[in-house]
């Protein structure tokens, strides 16, 4: 079972040189999960089978970046061992919704070819900054800015 993040990230770059083209560079590789925000999981962990029931229920990956594409495998839920390749998205074309990035749990939500809606991927802090990394490395586009409220002309009362 791999622990250290450098052997996690050598696992999925074994996986995935089986795969890939000759010449493949390999720029970032993230581990993340499906469903609600983890700090949730604190709370279900209290009310009995609850909590492992969202385990349960939730999916992990690896996401990785590549000179030419992004790629998800699938990771083990007990030892993070990464599988087979679940999506391969063009670069330029990774279906990012929205990204946030915060203090212990950041999240990216993905929209995959197999939902009607958005995924949730939480990204935990360990793995920070190759998820820097991965929001660098993908077209401005794809990664939306903050949205602003449009502002209101001011509206100036006369009076005749």
């Amino acid at each position: 079972m791999a622990i250290r993040r450098s052997t996690q990230k050598a696992q999925v770059i074994a996986q995935l040189t089986k795969v890939a083209p000759p010449g493949e560079q390999f720029i970032a590789c993230v581990h993340c999960e499906t469903g609600p925000s983890p700090w949730l999981g604190i709370l279900f962990d209290e009310i009995p089978l609850v909590g492992t029931i969202v385990m349960l229920m939730r999916r992990f990956y690896f996401v990785t970046l590549t000179n030419t594409s992004v790629v998800v495998n699938s990771a083990n839920r007990f030892t993070n061992r990464p599988g087979g390749v679940v999506y391969s998205f063009p670069r330029n074309a990774f279906p990012v919704v929205s990204v946030k990035r915060a203090r212990m749990w950041s999240s990216m939500f993905v929209q995959l070819p197999s939902s009607s809606k958005p995924t949730r991927l939480n990204i935990d802090r360990y793995w920070r900054s190759e998820f820097d990394q991965l929001v660098a490395g993908l077209p401005t586009p794809a990664v939306p800015a903050q949205a602003t409220a449009p502002t209101q002309p001011a509206v100036e009362e006369t009076q005749a």
